[in-house]
């Protein structure tokens, strides 16, 4: 069996930090370390930055994006394609998306995508909100010319994006999806069956 080699209050920090997406059990040791080693320099501005943010982070009622502000800092921004909006299954696909900085559109996340296996349908997701932004009129007085569905590459994403299409079909919207296929800098050799397939069917012409 083996025994403690630290007092409860570093341990409690440990298993909270392994419950971090990314980080194990070793992982988590890992950083609690030099957690304690530099408490000073980055232990104690982390606990203040976290301490800050949880008095404040709030779910923006537009398009589900988790900020210090409502609505959203994105939601905000006069400058973004009104006409455009870029629906996400999470914040962190919202995010992603926004780093790679390749397109300047409105945002919906979903907060997950559907899985009837784990009790997650549509009233669970955030969908009838999606199909009121698309009938409203835009700021500037137009409408969403087309909804762009960024939903993973499984079986539920799948089904969500399939969903999301019929239940904007009457609203006339145009409603494209990512493409799927061999990624920038990609080997073949290295890809799988599925990534291929996908790549062949969503081929274009030079």
């Amino acid at each position: 069996m083996a025994r403690a080699v630290a007092g409860p209050e570093i341990e409690r920090l440990v298993q909270l930090l392994a419950r971090v997406p990314g980080l194990g059990p070793r992982s988590a040791r890992r950083a609690a370390l030099q957690l304690i080693k530099k408490r000073d320099s980055l232990m104690a501005p982390l606990a203040g930055a976290m301490q800050e943010v949880l008095g404040k982070i709030e779910t923006c009622p537009v398009c589900g994006n988790l900020d210090v502000r409502s609505p959203c800092l994105v939601c905000a921004d006069p400058t973004r394609d009104p006409t455009l909006i870029v629906v996400v299954a999470d914040v962190s696909d919202l995010w992603a998306l926004e780093r790679a900085g390749a397109m300047n559109a409105r945002y919906h996340v979903l907060g997950g995508t559907l899985s009837p296996l784990d009790g997650i349908g549509p009233d669970e997701l955030n969908m009838a909100s999606l199909a009121g932004r698309v009938r409203q009129p835009t700021a500037g007085g137009g409408t969403v010319a087309e909804v762009l569905l960024a939903l993973p590459a499984t079986v539920d994403g799948q089904t969500t994006a399939h969903y999301v299409t019929e239940l904007l079909r009457e609203t006339g919207v145009k409603v494209t999806r990512l493409a799927h296929g061999v990624p920038v800098g990609g080997e073949l050799d290295y890809l799988d069956e599925g990534t291929l397939a996908a790549a062949i069917r969503a081929r274009t012409a030079l």
